[in-house]
């Protein structure tokens, strides 16, 4: 955790912030852009993150998303949050047709596959997740939409 996390925490927890998140995703692409991929949006929250790289279901082409992840035990755990909005993220659909993906994490790019969680498994991620980051908690209570919780293990 850095020192901008508990403003990012406040942030994050607006009501309204999944309207501004096509703009929160413009300008964290221009800041990877402008640093090469080396710093995000997240980087200066100080949270963990990664870049998802999955096929396209529909496309066949890499779709690449950033996204905040919680490491455990050698793995890494991903939400399908969109800040609680209504619908699912693209990617959700994307990650579950392949099964697999590549991930840009702390410098490297690792080959995982992906488990998505249910019943137990998803309540005891979900519990480290909160840890992380609670507003996953207010996400939840936003949207009626079960947040799928997905596990990455490195190929």
């Amino acid at each position: 955790m850095g020192v901008l996390t508990p403003l990012a925490i406040r942030i994050g927890a607006i009501p309204w912030m999944p309207k501004l998140l096509p703009q929160i995703v413009w300008t964290d692409r221009g800041l990877q852009r402008l640093t090469r991929g080396r710093i995000s949006i997240l980087d200066v929250a100080g949270l963990p993150n990664l870049v998802l790289t999955v096929v396209g279901r529909k496309s066949g082409l890499p779709r690449s998303t950033p996204l905040l992840c919680v490491p455990d035990h050698g793995t890494w755990l991903i939400a399908g949050s969109y800040f609680g909005g209504p619908d699912m993220p693209v990617w959700v659909g994307n990650l579950r047709a392949a099964g697999e993906a590549e991930i840009a994490y702390d410098g490297q790019h690792v080959p995982v596959t992906a488990q998505e969680l249910a019943d137990d498994d998803r309540a005891a991620a979900w519990q480290v997740m909160l840890r992380t980051w609670p507003n996953f908690a207010r996400y939840e209570e936003r949207t009626d939409r079960l947040i799928p919780v997905f596990r990455l293990t490195t190929r």
